[in-house]
């Protein structure tokens, strides 16, 4: 499994960062411009990467204010997981985005760089958002 991380910390209460991520309603807002035809409910996503793949992920599961964890709903092109772990660390949030992917040596070449970059995407998009609130 190839892992992907990005840290951010918050200076907002953790109650309020873990109800953010724990609606996929509010994941279109976090995600980079190539993300197309984006449909989602509270636990489930649909979308596509523009020139590569269809995507379908649910919320697997909410421990609350500590931990949301993706994967797919439908077979995706590899094996994937997308976990978000919090903490509360005095006056802040701290929050852990990982990405594991199930890459072979050519997907691994591919697409380690489009995967990390995605993951430092969504801590700063959620960083930028949750700031303005």
């Amino acid at each position: 499994m190839n892992t992907f991380t990005s840290t951010i910390s918050i200076n907002k209460p953790l109650t309020e960062v873990y109800d953010f991520l724990a609606d996929f309603n509010n994941h279109r807002q976090l995600m980079p411009d190539n993300i197309q035809e984006w449909t989602s409910t509270r636990d489930e996503a649909r979308f596509s990467i523009q020139n590569m793949a269809k995507l379908v992920l649910k919320i697997e599961e909410r421990v609350p204010n500590q931990l949301i964890r993706i994967i797919p709903a439908e077979k995706p092109p590899f094996d994937l997981e997308l976990k978000w772990s919090l903490s509360f660390n005095n006056d802040h949030t701290d929050i852990l985005f990982t990405i594991g992917a199930e890459l072979s040596m050519m997907m691994k070449m591919l697409a380690s760089g489009p995967l990390q970059k995605l993951a430092d995407h969504e801590t700063q998009s959620l960083f930028n958002i949750l700031n303005q609130a």
